[in-house]
């Protein structure tokens, strides 16, 4: 299948005109029907583009008949959505989630030798191109851990210097970049840490015209994990990116953000809680529907307070 079958936009054509409009386009995880439609209800409220973002583990988790299925069942505004291979650590799975309909692939050697970076994401490219797919890459380390395919607990910022090259010889769409940021829910130590700035200026003028995109970009909101804490759960000194570093990233070429741990949060906050007070509710629908809501209000309170992305359709 073609995304174009899906009526999916490519990556490519979102970014291009969120760095003209000066916002950024959200690129929301999800792993199943309630999750995907969290986000698509956020987007249709608001009007705005989003990125439907699907790990490998995610991917394996649904399965490609299940995945696709959703995909092509799903209400959204034609040529506004895309579907985004998330961190895919080889040409084999970006390949096959270009050949299962996918609109943008992510091949992610952030972890290899420069050179083998370079070598493998052109092989990406060459093949995504063919088909009009949109190609991220990633150059520079984020630390922390998403899941089993994601981690690192060694960071490395990107190298300004690198950048043009990079890009040139990758020939890739769009470039995810380390200023600070990790993933998971323990992205800094105290409130007082801040993104490097310093490096992202230099990256966004080494390559004006390449959308940057920052990964590990939640910002941890303190009312899920009081929430979680309250309802039984144990999460300790988790702390993200607050809103306000991440408006200053997107006015400085910044124009895909990817969130994934407050997604998550908002829906187990929400899940706790309903068992925990709701004792003798046993019926999966009724916790899932108030989970499934509660994320929605996460994203759009993102794409409004955050992204600026509402009513760019």
């Amino acid at each position: 299948m073609h995304y174009s079958d899906f009526k999916l936009a490519t990556t490519k054509t979102l970014l291009a005109r969120a760095m003209r409009g000066g916002y950024a386009v959200p690129a929301f995880n999800f792993y199943n029907l309630e999750t995907l439609s969290a986000i698509l209800d956020a987007a249709n409220i608001t009007q705005s583009p989003v990125i439907l973002a699907v790990s490998e583990t995610a991917l394996e988790y649904m399965g490609d008949k299940l995945l696709m299925g959703m995909i092509h069942g799903a209400t959204y505004k034609k040529n506004q959505i895309a579907l985004h291979l998330d961190h895919g650590h080889s040409f084999e799975i970006c390949k096959h989630a270009i050949n299962l309909g996918f609109s943008s692939v992510m091949f992610d050697g952030s972890t290899l030798s420069l050179d083998e970076n370079i070598k493998i994401s052109r092989r990406v490219s060459d093949y995504a191109h063919k088909f009009g797919v949109s190609v991220e890459t990633e150059l520079g380390v984020l630390s922390g851990k998403e899941d089993k395919n994601t981690k690192s607990t060694n960071p490395i910022y990107t190298d300004p210097n690198l950048v043009k090259d990079f890009v040139k010889q990758t020939k890739t769409d769009l470039l995810a970049i380390a200023i600070g940021t990790s993933h998971g829910a323990y992205k800094r130590k105290t409130n007082k840490e801040t993104l490097r700035f310093d490096i992202l200026k230099q990256i966004a003028d080494n390559i004006p015209n390449i959308p940057l995109v920052l990964h590990g970009a939640s910002n941890i909101p303190q009312k899920y994990i009081k929430n979680i804490n309250k309802f039984g759960g144990d999460i300790k000194n988790a702390f993200g990116i607050p809103p306000a570093q991440i408006r200053k990233a997107i006015s400085l070429h910044v124009a895909k953000v990817n969130v994934e741990s407050d997604s998550r949060l908002a829906f187990t906050s929400a899940v706790r809680e309903f068992l925990y007070t709701k004792k003798s509710d046993f019926n999966p629908r009724d916790y899932l529907c108030n989970a499934k809501n509660e994320m929605t209000k996460n994203c759009i309170n993102e794409i409004q307070n955050i992204m600026g992305s509402g009513y760019k359709i």
